[in-house]
């Protein structure tokens, strides 16, 4: 974005993420692009349009789709920030948290409760405790009660329909994640927040790390709720 500087006083300056909150906010991918911040990113860069989101091309999003449309116009200067910012509570995460090399996903470690004899390329459909989205996912390991998976959707569900049957377990709670930090190393035993590459809501999560080897992080104590002083933790 080497053109959007600040210092053109005759166009309005915005943060990119404004750009953002814009966009419906399911990180879907459907458009092609990593997520909505991605795909801001090339908005304010017209390197696409407005139209390539699926969503914004329905009636209910009509009104955020004609302010993009609106802003976007303006050729606005887009002040830039190091800042992860949730995009439902604004809170600001400390790191993103990526796939470790050549997984599709963050590892999850999940507390199911429907307890069942799981296994190793297993495909389930399952809800977070505290999330409202279904996710589905690739079991990877089965031990002990707990099982550690990929995630394969909502963004890539439609694996479901090419002979592949998800089932069912219910609410399961997530115990941990396990991936790459994008950003400025932790220490084990810091409590930290962080936004799980592609999830879809983009919202802070909060745990402990428990392991650190070079970038590769595990972090447990999962929580949706992100505990902040006045004035702290939120932009």
């Amino acid at each position: 974005m080497s053109e959007h500087t600040e210092s053109n006083p005759s166009r309005p300056t915005i943060r990119l993420e404004e750009v953002t909150a814009l966009l419906p906010g399911f990180n879907c991918r459907e458009c092609g692009f990593r997520d909505c911040a991605d795909f801001a990113v090339n908005l304010t860069e017209e390197k696409t349009d407005a139209t390539v989101c699926a969503f914004l091309t329905q009636d209910r999003f009509i009104e955020k789709r004609t302010a993009l449309e609106e802003l976007l116009r303006s050729r606005p200067v887009i002040k830039t920030t190091s800042e992860i910012v949730g995009i439902i509570d604004n809170y600001i995460a400390d790191f993103l948290l990526d796939p470790l090399p050549g997984e599709c996903s963050c590892r999850e470690i999940l507390f199911p409760f429907y307890q069942k004899p799981y296994a190793a390329g297993d495909l389930i459909r399952y809800r977070p405790l505290g999330c409202p989205i279904p996710h589905f996912a690739r079991i990877l390991e089965s031990a002990k009660g707990l099982i550690t998976v990929h995630l394969i959707g909502p963004c890539h569900r439609t694996e479901a329909g090419e002979g592949m049957e998800f089932e069912d377990v219910g609410v399961c709670m997530v115990g941990g994640f396990i991936g790459m930090v994008q950003g400025s190393r932790p220490k084990v035993g810091q409590t930290v927040r962080f936004v799980p590459n592609g999830c879809m809501m983009q919202k802070v999560h909060s745990g402990i790390i428990v392991q650190m080897e070079g970038s590769r992080a595990q972090i447990e104590g999962i929580d949706l709720k992100v505990w902040a002083l006045p004035e702290e933790g939120m932009r």
